[in-house]
């Protein structure tokens, strides 16, 4: 049997499986995500295929540009998920999964768009081949 993770926000009138293994997280800098979370988001994904939506009643999602839309839970506010238009894959908050995870952060994305009051580790995003 594969293993499940599951995950809710944080009222839980949105929960979620995920089947197999996760990507390890990736957190980003860039102006959108900032400004979702406040400081920046990390996430995980899986293919969609993986994901499934077990209760979804405050799930909201916003167009957020012209490839991507964010999903967050109107009733909490949670951050929950981010994905393409194009439906390949999709990301999800790992806050929100139910421990343990057994996740670890493997590099940063769109460093360049940091906020300036917070500094990436350059060991981070260099071993991990983004900038």
């Amino acid at each position: 049997m594969s293993e499940i993770h599951t995950g809710a926000c944080l009222c839980g009138a949105v929960r979620y499986a995920v089947e197999g293994p996760l990507r390890p997280v990736v957190v980003c800098h860039c102006s959108q995500c900032r400004r979702q979370t406040g400081h920046y988001l990390a996430a995980t994904s899986v293919p969609p295929e993986r994901f499934s939506l077990q209760k979804d009643e405050s799930l909201r999602w916003y167009r957020a540009s012209d490839t991507a839309e964010r999903g967050f839970c109107s009733a909490c506010g949670s951050v929950m998920f981010w994905r393409p238009l194009s439906g390949h894959g999709i990301s999800f908050t790992p806050g929100t999964l139910d421990a343990p995870t057994g996740l670890a952060i493997e590099g940063h994305i769109f460093c360049a768009d940091k906020g300036d009051y917070y500094d990436v580790p350059r060991e981070g995003y260099q071993r991990a081949g983004w900038g």
